[in-house]
């Protein structure tokens, strides 16, 4: 089985590429942004480190952690930027390493994969056989974002800043999916990297 890190920056078209992955080859896939909302959970260790630094008050009327709250506090406090990343990051990872374990001893599928903006930034490199990265034109990605999500263009800006460039992208990876034209394109270049693997119509 080949574990396999996807990554790209806002606007790229990963999840739509990982639909398409889903739906015709034997896999299984993994959102690191859907893992976090998972270990924030009431009652995890993470959710009492959160509430430790971030306050209790970022806690809604049912007990989970508010984005919006959680958001506020950090640009008030660009510090707790990074102590909030070193109590979810090494969580998510655990979560998906045993998930790693559990498909490899099922051996009912032949790719893993995991998404997310930061897998190289969170140390993924060492951990996946291959990692790809999802390209697409500045100018595609912006008007995806003011199309799909209503983003503002300082919004779309704001995002991009904190993301990594191009260059060091493609330098982190192993394989590019140029995500910039027909989606027919694209699909065709992930099923002649993945001729090897078993195709499901």
């Amino acid at each position: 089985m080949k574990f396999i890190g996807i990554t790209g920056g806002v606007g790229a078209g990963k999840s739509k590429i990982l639909g398409y992955i889903q739906k015709h080859y034997k896999c299984e896939i993994y959102l690191a942004d859907e893992v976090a909302h998972l270990v924030k959970q009431p009652g995890t260790e993470c959710y009492v480190k959160l509430l430790g630094i971030l306050g209790e008050d970022v806690a809604g009327a049912e007990g989970l952690i508010d984005r919006q709250a959680m958001a506020e506090k950090i640009f008030a406090n660009p510090a707790l930027l990074g102590q909030v990343n070193d109590i979810i990051h090494p969580a998510v990872k655990k979560i998906l390493m045993e998930r790693l374990d559990a498909a490899k001893s099922a051996g009912e599928v032949e790719l893993f994969f995991v998404e997310a903006a930061l897998l190289i930034e969170t140390g993924y490199r060492s951990l996946v056989d291959e990692m790809w990265y999802v390209y697409s034109d500045e100018e595609i990605r912006r008007k995806r974002l003011r199309k799909l999500r209503g983003y503002s263009d300082e919004k779309i800006s704001r995002i991009m800043s904190h993301q990594l460039t191009e260059e060091r992208f493609r330098e982190s990876c192993d394989f590019v999916i140029d995500n910039s034209g027909l989606f027919e394109d694209s699909c065709r270049q992930i099923d002649k990297k993945l001729e090897a693997f078993t195709w499901q119509e």
